[in-house]
């Protein structure tokens, strides 16, 4: 079976754990699964990033005339 789609991205998700852990924490420095968060957070931003950048750069240097359908 196809695993479904999420309805929220897990950047979105991993945003709203890293925000409600911070606002309880006294000494967020310290906070072993605070730190497991945030890096989790930022390699999914990584990704995004990258994957953004890797479909930019498969497009190429082409003019936009070229890209885009002729109309008529």
């Amino acid at each position: 079976m196809a695993r479904k789609k999420a309805e929220e991205s897990d950047e979105a998700r991993l945003k709203k754990k890293v925000s409600v852990k911070l606002q309880d924490h006294a000494n967020p420095e310290g906070d072993a699964a605070l730190r497991a968060l945030r890096k989790r957070l930022k390699r999914e931003q990584r990704k995004r990033r990258s994957l953004a950048l890797r479909k930019k750069r498969a497009m190429g240097s082409r003019p936009v005339e070229a890209t885009a359908p002729a109309a008529g």
